[in-house]
């Protein structure tokens, strides 16, 4: 199987952990640790003005992207297609 990369965009910190926390809930078997990132918008200097990724990495067939989406969106959040 292919690993892939599944980012999950959040729009503060707080969110962020609680999707990384629901995914271990969520999807059963092994699979690696959500890593939490805070990413700066393109032209804000304001510390307040940032999006949070959860970022996932595992076989393709481990995490359906519907359900991803749809756990992202719980949170005001969405899943980046690549």
């Amino acid at each position: 199987m292919t690993d892939v990369r599944h980012i999950l965009v959040l729009p503060d910190r707080d969110a962020a952990e609680e999707v990384a926390e629901e995914l271990t809930l969520r999807f059963e078997g092994p699979h690696e640790e959500p890593q939490l990132v805070r990413e700066a918008l393109a032209g804000e200097d304001d510390a307040e003005d940032a999006q949070w990724l959860v970022v996932l990495e595992g076989p393709r067939a481990h995490y359906d992207p519907d359900r991803l989406d749809a756990l992202a969106a719980e949170f005001d959040g969405w899943l980046e297609w690549d």
